[in-house]
């Protein structure tokens, strides 16, 4: 599957897109971070995912307005982003990187960023999205003793207090502990059931997963897919696996491999690790331990080596 076959946006409904990215490109200097991206982020939650350094926060800071690209147009809620004080106003950000005040509460810190907004009531409003975030208990606490998780969340709050239609997040769930980030997916899906849209970066793919109707995928600053979860996950699927295999006699196990139908390829490492390629992982898993068996091997180690995303989005780019 290319990733042409794929799930184009779904505008098909004919909704207007919120963001609209059309042929953006961004480079500093002869270095190209962002090259001839485009696509449409509609109502709910679209994850943006790829490894570190692909791209990912230059496309958000672009879209954001804190950067302009160098070739190409972005839109959002139709208006032109950068310079537009009034369309901040309906855009929540959540960055990376950012910092928080560790001199102030966590209440401090949420209404502050509420009287930045113009939020009328600056108290009540502080009040809700530290209730929503799930840390009224510590809203009174200096931010100096928060875990980073907790930090996050607070972030999160001050994010949302002016209930903006539009969010954008970078890498939300650092430092999140499973609980956390149980609570973070249900926050996030509660305000796209309210017809929010909430535009999500993430180098995790279970993260996505777990949240996202629809997935972009960036690699390179290049967008190498698009569609929904299963749809990519087929495409996936596809590709070659390369499993390493530590064992008590290497040549007798890989004499046994390459005459199974799911593995196309076996390699002796310099150290005697196998390596074996195969598009059905399952089945070489449980082909494995009776090969071993057979032939009084000793099984040591058996550990996929495609886990990273790079891999993932090479192949992806590479079709």
């Amino acid at each position: 599957m290319t990733t042409a076959d794929m799930p184009a946006a779904t505008g098909a409904t004919g909704r207007e897109p919120v963001i609209k990215v059309e042929g953006v490109s961004r480079w500093f200097g002869h270095v190209v971070s962002v090259s001839d991206v485009s696509f449409e982020v509609f109502p709910g939650i679209t994850g943006l995912l790829g490894p570190n350094g692909a791209g990912k926060t230059t496309l958000l800071r672009m879209i954001t307005g804190l950067a302009a690209p160098s070739e190409g147009t972005i839109t959002t809620f139709g208006e032109q982003v950068r310079d537009n004080p009034e369309l901040y106003k309906r855009i929540g950000v959540m960055s990376e990187h950012e910092a928080v005040y560790n001199f102030l509460t966590g209440r401090e810190f949420v209404q502050f960023a509420a009287k930045m907004r113009g939020v009328v009531d600056a108290n009540d409003a502080a009040a809700e999205a530290i209730e929503s975030v799930g840390l009224s208990f510590a809203a009174d606490r200096k931010m100096t003793g928060y875990s980073r998780g907790m930090k996050q969340r607070m972030r999160l709050a001050a994010t949302i207090v002016h209930d903006p239609e539009l969010l954008i997040l970078d890498e939300p769930l650092n430092g999140a502990d499973p609980r956390q980030r149980v609570h973070f997916q249900n926050l996030l899906r509660g305000l796209a059931a309210k017809g929010r849209t909430i535009f999500v970066s993430s180098h995790i793919l279970e993260e996505v997963e777990a949240l996202a109707d629809r997935v972009l995928l960036i690699v390179n600053g290049k967008l190498a897919a698009s569609g929904d979860y299963r749809s990519i996950r087929a495409a996936l699927n596809e590709r070659p696996y390369h499993v390493r295999i530590v064992c008590s006699d290497p040549r007798a196990l890989a004499s046994g491999l390459v005459r199974l139908d799911d593995v196309d390829a076996v390699n002796i490492d310099p150290d005697g690790a196998l390596i074996a390629q195969s598009r059905n992982v399952l089945a070489l898993q449980m082909a494995l331990p009776k090969l071993s068996l057979e032939s009084n091997i000793r099984l040591l180690r058996v550990e996929p080596l495609d886990d990273s995303l790079e891999s993932v989005f090479s192949y992806l780019v590479g079709q």
